[in-house]
């Protein structure tokens, strides 16, 4: 289950490529395509590894209180399809 009070980490066997849009993503073990659909989206994915939390890595990517909800949403996805996991501090 998703933690946003929890570190996480860009999955080992995903690459994201930078887009206009946002990003591709391609897992490599699925061979799974699929889209991050805002520049800033991509960023906090691109980021996470470098915050103690998924909250600490929304507000440094300066994710708004109003579209918060909808990016723990996002985040919550991407885990259950294993793009994101969790990982030790």
């Amino acid at each position: 289950m998703f933690d946003p009070k929890r570190p996480y980490r860009r999955a080992p066997q995903v690459a994201l490529r930078p887009e206009p849009f946002g990003a591709l993503v391609y897992d490599f073990t699925t061979r799974r395509l699929s889209f991050l659909k805002t520049k800033q989206l991509a960023e906090v994915v691109a980021s996470l590894e470098n915050h103690a939390d998924v909250d600490s890595t929304l507000d440094d990517v300066g994710v708004v209180a109003g579209q918060r909800a909808a990016y723990l949403h996002a985040l919550a996805g991407l885990a259950d399809a294993g793009t994101i996991q969790p990982r030790e501090l």
